[in-house]
């Protein structure tokens, strides 16, 4: 049995305003190659297809086409939804195209409920909301750790009775694994990690959520993002992970995608920048420009961009200069839901930060409003207003 382990497609996504279908669409291309060529039983996809609930019809389109060549190719499908997914959408008949071999779970009705390849049962678990599977799945916390165990306990149950081997999917943050700048925050009361023993007892887990390709032991890995989708991840090497399971332990290799456009993280003065020859490959990548200059340089961008054409980001960093306080604007990009609204608080009250009961309750608004956001997303209406029980 041969799966090729891919997640957090994010079909649809965009960088610093720059569409990445068509790379998206390159990537596609070459994993039915990879399919064909290796001679690959599934194509397993661990959460994030769309890069949001409600895909535009070309996403939607392209996604149709690819799991249509990838049947033809050969392989079985098997997906299951992430954070940025609608559920309900990406659910959408799925019991007919089981038959066809594609295979998609997003409830936690099927959690529990293998899809049989061969000898091999693979478990897709949904991304699982705590708030709202916790009492469903009787774990006895909400927590992220709380539900995957809870489902990992009728994963077992299941591999208990039919034997053979078990893999299982699953969109979540694992101890040991490394983050990036492009994931969103799905942290529940502050915590979001799961620790890796979870997973202990079945022969692999095919873990998304992280963009990084990562192994967090021989049997749970992450297979990272297909494309970059932030300067943090510069020094990715994107694709999928080949796992071959005929032998006693899984035989995992790296499947490297083709990159359309890499990136490039730049820093120093202007002048220096633009007379450097050891930036000559730069000069086809995505660009982020981190500028020292003790003043700033005027027609900076312009100036970049004569060499760099393809700069997206530009910063300022004066060497010397005071490191003044972060604006909202970044500390909103850089830290959680929960942590924004502390510092806010602490702002307005000259200082007084939250307290532990306030931060509870910041944690049970923050999470209230997620939640009701995902079910907005899914059923197609406005969030609750104030008052509603969304922050």
């Amino acid at each position: 049995m041969r799966l090729l382990h891919t997640s957090d497609w994010h079909l649809g996504r965009s960088f610093h305003g720059v569409g990445l279908l068509a790379a998206q669409a390159a990537h596609l291309d070459h994993l039915v190659d990879v399919v064909r060529t290796e001679r690959v039983d599934a194509v397993l996809v661990s959460g994030d297809v769309y890069d949001r609930a409600m895909p535009a019809p070309d996403t939607v389109a392209l996604l149709s086409e690819t799991l249509e060549r990838v049947v033809d190719a050969g392989a079985a499908v098997v997906l299951s939804s992430g954070n940025h997914d609608s559920a309900i959408r990406l659910g959408f008949a799925s019991g007919l195209l089981e038959r066809a071999g594609v295979h998609i779970r997003t409830s936690v009705a099927d959690v529990g409920r293998p899809v049989l390849l061969g000898d091999v049962a693979v478990h897709p678990l949904p991304y699982l909301e705590p708030a709202l599977v916790a009492d469903v799945l009787g774990a006895p916390e909400r927590t992220h750790a709380a539900v995957l165990r809870a489902a990992m306990d009728r994963v077992r149950a299941d591999a208990a009775v039919r034997g053979g081997r078990t893999v299982v999917m699953a969109h979540a943050f694992v101890s040991g694994g490394v983050g990036s700048e492009s994931e969103r925050d799905i942290s529940v009361g502050g915590v979001s990690l799961v620790p890796a023993d979870v997973f202990d007892g079945v022969d692999y887990a095919a873990l998304g959520h992280l963009h990084g390709r990562q192994r967090v032991s021989d049997t749970v890995r992450y297979s990272g993002s297909p494309v970059a989708m932030s300067f943090s991840e510069w020094a990715h090497r994107k694709g999928g992970l080949l796992v071959d399971l005929a032998g006693a332990a899984p035989v995992v290799e790296e499947v490297d995608a083709p990159v359309q456009r890499s990136l490039a993280v730049l820093r120093g003065r202007l002048e220096e920048l633009l007379a450097d020859p050891r930036h000559t490959d730069a000069e086809r990548a995505w660009c982020q420009v981190t500028l020292t200059d003790p003043t700033r340089p005027l027609g900076a961008m312009e100036r970049l961009r004569r060499r760099f054409p393809h700069t997206l980001e530009l910063r300022f960093e004066p060497e010397g200069a005071a490191v003044p306080l972060r604006p909202y604007a970044t500390r909103v990009r850089e830290a959680s839901a929960v942590e924004v609204c502390c510092d806010f608080l602490g702002h307005v009250r000259g200082g007084r930060g939250a307290d532990d009961a306030e931060r509870a309750l910041l944690d049970e608004a923050v999470t209230a409003a997620r939640v009701a956001r995902g079910l907005a997303d899914d059923e197609g209406v406005a969030a609750p207003a104030r008052g509603t029980g969304a922050a």
